[in-house]
């Protein structure tokens, strides 16, 4: 039996019963009606979503939909100012990013955090180096960082010829594998993704998308943040919505096509309320754009599968 109902400012919502228990079925971060204020301003408002080992939860958002809020609440560099955030069924308030690494929440930026004249190992333990020696004398073992690094990306499936060569020699695809694969090895449980592909081109972000679903495969929850719907719908097991700050809509895999996702995520509701004048419009095509009650119905109007 799947259920659906319409959550704050009208979001789409479907879920199953066994999935919306909370923290016994396996969720390891939950928000509940979060939400971010910035003095007067609201960045988000009333978000929920639920993050599970071994899946991938896409967010989807235009700029200045709050996807860069969501991520900062969750990674820990901003505290939510509404809701609930919670870990392993604990309510938190993160205070820095360090506190997040510690719950295992780690995050990949689009810049990745990477410098780009060193050797890919020394990349792999940035901030985090294995030593050797009594203190206070003790010096980089750089043996042992130089094989660990090459196992643990063989592990997620990434063979390179020199560790020594200059990460920034790499592809923007291998060097969000190597970000990847980082997070990994130190620990993550919950991977987020900050639009790994908008900079990458077809064959790089096909290469990105394969790593993605390798950390899921490793029992990763994995948060990834796109702009690009046939990108999310690869990979994704579950997708939300977010525009102007609040969520417009969540729905599993099995209960969204791309088609709807991709209206979603391009506006296809404020283009079906403006239909009647864009056919005013001399050279717009109104036929393909969704009528005003297509989309709520896509999602909302079979209640058992």
């Amino acid at each position: 039996m799947t259920t659906e109902e319409t959550g704050p400012h009208g979001a789409i919502i479907a879920d199953t019963p066994d999935t919306a228990a909370g923290g016994e079925d396996g969720v390891i971060v939950e928000l509940r009606g979060a939400g971010k204020s910035y003095g007067n301003i609201r960045a988000l408002h009333g978000v929920d979503l639920k993050v599970r080992p071994g899946q991938v939860s896409c967010v989807l958002g235009d700029n200045g939909a709050g996807k860069s809020t969501l991520i900062k609440i969750i990674s820990g560099l901003h505290r939510h100012t509404e809701g609930d955030f919670l870990v392993d069924d604990t309510p938190v308030r993160f205070s820095t990013p360090r506190e997040a690494l510690d719950k295992g929440i780690a995050t990949v930026y689009q810049d990745l955090a990477v410098v780009p004249l060193m050797p890919v190992w020394r990349n792999f333990f940035l901030g985090s180096e294995m030593t050797k020696g009594p203190w206070p004398i003790r010096r980089l073992d750089i043996e042992r960082m130089k094989k660990t690094a090459d196992h643990e990306l063989r592990e997620m499936g990434i063979v390179l010829d020199d560790l020594e060569q200059p990460i920034g020699t790499l592809s923007g695809g291998q060097r969000q594998c190597v970000a990847i694969a980082r997070a990994v090895y130190f620990g993550a449980r919950v991977l987020i993704l900050d639009e790994p592909t908008a900079a990458l081109g077809v064959k790089q972000s096909g290469v990105v998308l394969k790593y993605v679903a390798a950390a899921r495969d490793r029992g990763l929850g994995v948060i990834f943040i796109t702009h690009n719907p046939h990108h999310a719908y690869m990979v994704g097991d579950h997708f939300s919505v977010l525009r102007l700050g609040t969520m417009e809509l969540s729905a599993p895999r099995d209960r969204i096509t791309l088609e709807e996702l991709t209206n979603h995520m391009a506006g296809g509701a404020e283009l079906a309320a403006l239909k009647h004048e864009l056919s005013q419009v001399r050279g717009v095509d109104t036929e393909a754009l969704p009528e005003e009650g297509d989309l709520t119905a896509a999602t909302t109007g079979e209640g058992t599968s």
